[in-house]
């Protein structure tokens, strides 16, 4: 017999809604699902400015059916020229809730990148601090020479390490963590300033999932999946009850001629199915069936 729950209206805490036709498409899916989303920012050109997340936003709410009370959180991409000024801008705006430092080329669209994130970003770090505003990090290095299936751990020693000793009061979010390594890491920080989100990809997929009948690019993301120890590290974490863990599908929707080709793009596009994907996982650990409707 089902056990019935019945929960508040859930938030995503990283969705890539893109934008034009794609975005026309997907929204209605993650507002039927969720109440809010940190909306992420790597568009082509990149949400970099205040301005550009306002503008962002408008297109978004118009995407929306009538009557939806969904809320997109916007967020800013950092570069190099990013500055203290439009930190303070975006706080006071009221829509941004965060700015996303991606390794170039670690994901799609990240070509913008940070070339120097302690020397040219440092006061825009500095000016977070103080504006309470949170640090999203893409936590892979991208340099040839690391194993793809390293880059996270090597991403925590080389730069997550160094900036929270540096700069013990920002706030951190590691997103969609998929190693034993970050999950451990998140776990002995500070409460309160680094916390992680988790996808339902890595919490019920391992790095099989990518070949196992053929090469198979819908289970194609980046990170990329890990190995089995590391999925059941992140499932311990997400169910233990810590606060540290918590919610974002990294729902990343391409055409299907973008995935399915010679050189298919990463991204898993979960938001239909989210919410009974992270069921799925609570029920595996706490052994009763749970009804999702």
């Amino acid at each position: 017999m089902a056990e019935e729950l019945i929960i508040t209206l859930p938030d995503d805490w990283h969705l890539h809604l893109r934008d034009g036709d794609l975005l026309q498409a997907v929204a209605p899916h993650s507002s039927s699902q969720f109440g809010r989303a940190i909306v992420m920012p790597n568009l082509k050109p990149p949400i970099t400015t205040t301005a550009a997340a306002v503008a962002y936003r408008d297109s978004i709410m118009k995407t929306l059916p009538a009557g939806s009370n969904f809320s997109p959180l916007m967020t800013l991409y950092l570069t190099d020229k990013t500055s203290p000024e439009e930190i303070k801008l975006a706080r006071r705006s009221g829509i941004v809730y965060g700015v996303k430092l991606y390794p170039a080329g670690a994901t799609t669209n990240s070509q913008d990148e940070v070339t120097d994130l302690f020397g040219k970003c440092l006061a825009v770090l500095e000016e977070m601090v103080e504006q309470n505003m949170p640090l999203l990090v893409h936590g892979e290095v991208t340099d040839p020479k690391i194993d793809i299936f390293d880059r996270e751990k090597v991403f925590i020693e080389t730069i997550l390490q160094p900036l929270i000793k540096r700069l013990p009061k920002l706030k951190v979010v590691m997103e969609h963590i998929t190693t034993k390594d970050a999950a451990d890491f998140v776990a002995s920080c500070s409460e309160g300033f680094v916390a992680a989100t988790v996808t339902p990809q890595h919490l019920l997929l391992n790095r099989n999932a990518i070949f196992q009948g053929g090469l198979q690019p819908h289970n194609y993301c980046l990170p990329v999946l890990k190995r089995e120890t590391h999925r059941q590290a992140i499932v311990s974490a997400v169910t233990s009850g810590s606060k540290r863990f918590f919610l974002g599908t990294d729902s990343a929707p391409h055409e299907k001629q973008c995935k399915e080709s010679s050189c298919g793009c990463a991204g898993i596009y979960n938001a239909p199915v989210a919410l009974s994907a992270y069921t799925k996982v609570f029920e595996e650990v706490i052994s009763f069936p749970v009804s999702v409707t």
